[in-house]
């Protein structure tokens, strides 16, 4: 069940110099009819009206490979009101539902999922129907929903000229001021890819490694008013910021592994970053809140199961800067904090 976080941040007491934000929470925030159960909460987002998606592993879905039916598991993309009354289901039965990773709402109000399993991109009116899908899942799928590096999943490195339309277990996506398309393709390809509005592949960039302009898992992405691109590149333990044409700029460490990041709108944008993924440090879990530059600002939450703390953080929304929601794919839940 996902569970609505109130939080009046301010800074309190100072923890390796940043400010701790402090917060409350209250349960069961969504309703969810009686045949529904939430899942790992991949992904959330909320449109111009408030309307809340979230895209969950739950479910199952069947799928033929040669003369073997294959059972695995599924994903649902459910909608629920500001309130959280749930609204309806979208996309049941799709094809490329197989494992939810993320799901984002454009400006226009579009819904654009990115699914993990099946390699695919599928972008959704804002009445529900299929508008556009991009790259497509392996022939041949094996239980668990996919192969990597299998038919249709891509190759991946810098500068192959691959079709935007082959992806390999991408994580996110995001969309400049122009209507262009960013895909962090990430536990294949370690890359990005930009399309332009009408799905064709521009370019890409990136590649396996540590150096500048390289990646080790990136996980999540978002763009600035000014169509800079900022890529959460977990296994590095930072957030490298490019330019529109995938030219490097900057990156931002001291926020431990970031699983996922998101940037507010309106004249003056925030930056913020869950840290979900440093075994080595027993607090970590923790989201912090920035200006663009990096400047950190506070934190709030570490990792675990109570109501006050997180299970891996793999999304997040934050369309009103004072309001965050939270996808935990640990917890099975989703949380909401309003923020001071």
């Amino acid at each position: 069940m996902k569970q609505l976080l109130s939080a009046a941040l301010f800074a309190g007491s100072l923890f390796a110099q940043v400010p701790e934000i402090a917060f409350d929470s209250a349960p069961n925030f969504l309703k969810l009819p009686e045949h529904i159960h939430l899942g790992e909460a991949a992904g959330v987002a909320t449109n111009s009206k408030g309307n809340l998606f979230v895209y969950t592993r739950t479910g199952t879905n069947t799928t033929a490979g040669g003369s073997r039916l294959f059972t695995h598991a599924g994903s649902r993309l459910l909608e629920f009101d500001r309130s959280g009354k749930f609204v309806r289901e979208i996309g049941q039965g799709v094809y490329g539902f197989l494992f939810a990773q993320s799901v984002r709402v454009d400006p226009k109000d579009n819904i654009w999922v990115v699914d993990r399993g099946s390699n695919m991109v599928i972008k959704f009116d804002p009445e529900g129907r299929v508008a556009m899908t991009m790259s497509r899942k392996p022939e041949a799928v094996g239980e668990g929903g996919g192969r990597g590096g299998g038919a249709g999943g891509g190759r991946g490195g810098q500068g192959a000229g691959i079709p935007g339309d082959n992806f390999n277990k991408p994580t996110d996506v995001a969309w400049d001021a122009a209507g262009n398309i960013f895909v962090s393709d990430g536990y294949g390809n370690s890359r990005v890819v930009k399309l332009d509005g009408n799905g064709k592949f521009v370019k890409s960039w990136g590649s396996k490694g540590t150096e500048t302009g390289q990646f080790d898992t990136p996980l999540s992405i978002a763009t600035d008013a000014e169509s800079n691109v900022y890529v959460a590149d977990r296994g590095n333990k930072r957030i490298q910021v490019f330019d529109n044409n995938g030219t490097f700029k900057s990156q931002i460490s001291g926020v431990g592994a970031p699983w996922a990041i998101c940037i507010s709108p309106g004249p003056h944008q925030y930056l913020y970053s869950s840290n979900s993924n440093d075994p080595a440090n027993l607090d970590n879990g923790e989201i912090y809140r920035m200006e663009l530059d990096g400047k950190i600002l506070g934190k709030f939450g570490r990792a675990g199961k109570p109501i006050k703390e997180f299970g891996t953080t793999n999304s997040m929304d934050c369309r009103n800067p004072n309001e965050l929601y939270v996808a935990e794919i640990g917890n099975w839940r989703c949380r909401k904090s309003a923020c001071a």
